[in-house]
């Protein structure tokens, strides 16, 4: 077994998909009038389909009480166009929304994370970024569920392929690149502003061994594109193309229902003006001839606390799925923010619900 230390990267993953999705379907909605309001639902609801999960808590009864709901949030880069949502997770993300507290808080785990998925024990060690190969959504879910023991109400996923569609329906992004390369026939430099349509944003996204951040890095260009995304499709005019909303919905994949959606626009979007994010932080090892990320206990206490916090829950300990690492010391906090509120894991007290 092979061990590297790896340096603390404080760099954004992918973020906000979910909100974007939310945002724009549902402002859409508004703005839509009756008729074609009624057409945006049924467009919606192409995009539901349930995980097959027991779920810990009554997410209806979260919902109607305004109480904070968890999302976990993955996103998948296997193929062009259409809902393929096959293969591993690119990434995967737990997102909590909290309409008391007026507060979002955003954990990324990384996909190597080594853990033992729940029902699929014969295969040893694996990457938790498998869990939704193995058994889709619903896998997925029950491995993060056990590994942090926290509650997972709703999932999303996006296939980033996908993308390439959405974006052109827009009619581009501009980003200014960060580092210069080539990649997928295109050449983008540093600190030039550059607009891209679909093909070359996607482009610009996936390139990962030339970025000397790794994977971190192409997570933090994916994230710039979404960005973009945002700020273009926030127009109205953008909105009321159901063409746009017709792309959004056919690389989206959900078990929030359209009420459900209606619901957090109404209740939860002022906690989306104060996000904070933070990462699961790990050891490179070498585990059965595969680079995996090990994390100690400290560290998966630290985030099973930071999340459970973010619902409003009393402690626990954290789950017993994850490869602990043996190594003792002190556990860097791996937090990055944005507004203005502390991101400390303190906990704060149980929301009533018994998980």
């Amino acid at each position: 077994m092979q061990k590297r230390q790896r340096p603390m990267k404080k760099h954004h993953p992918i973020r906000n998909i979910i909100l974007t999705v939310i945002l724009a379907l549902l402002v859409g909605g508004t703005a839509y009038g009756m008729h074609r309001y009624r057409s945006l639902k049924e467009t919606v609801k192409s995009s539901y389909k349930p995980s097959g999960v027991t779920k810990l808590r009554n997410v209806d009864e979260q919902l109607k009480t305004k109480k904070p709901i968890s999302i976990l949030l993955m996103g998948t880069d296997t193929g062009a166009l259409g809902r393929t949502f096959a293969g591993r997770t690119d990434s995967m993300m737990v997102v909590t929304i909290n309409p008391k507290t007026d507060k979002t808080t955003i954990t990324s785990i990384p996909r190597d994370t080594a853990v033992t998925i729940p029902g699929y024990e014969s295969y040893g060690l694996s990457k938790i970024n498998s869990a939704y190969a193995y058994g889709k959504s619903k896998t997925a879910i029950t491995t993060v569920q056990q590994m942090l023991n926290v509650p997972i109400d709703f999932y999303a996923i996006i296939n980033m392929g996908g993308m390439k569609k959405i974006i052109d329906e827009v009619g581009g992004v501009t980003l200014t690149p960060t580092l210069s390369f080539s990649y997928g026939g295109y050449t983008f430099e540093k600190g030039v502003q550059t607009h891209m349509n679909g093909k070359k944003a996607l482009a610009y996204s996936r390139m990962r061994d030339d970025d000397p951040q790794g994977d971190y890095g192409r997570q933090t260009r994916q994230r710039k594109v979404i960005m973009a995304l945002l700020r273009k499709s926030g127009s109205i005019s953008t909105l009321l193309n159901q063409s746009f909303v017709s792309s959004l919905t056919e690389q989206t994949q959900t078990d929030l229902t359209f009420n459900d959606l209606t619901a957090l626009a109404k209740d939860y979007l002022s906690a989306t003006k104060d996000i904070k994010t933070t990462h699961l932080q790990g050891t490179g090892e070498t585990l059965d001839g595969q680079s995996m990320e090990v994390m100690t206990k400290t560290e998966l206490q630290r985030v099973t606390d930071y999340i459970r916090a973010g619902l409003s829950l009393s402690h626990k300990s954290t789950g017993t799925i994850a490869q602990i690492d043996s190594t003792t010391g002190t556990t860097s906090t791996a937090t990055e923010s944005t507004g203005s509120a502390n991101t400390g894991s303190s906990n704060t007290g149980g929301s009533g619900n018994g998980y």
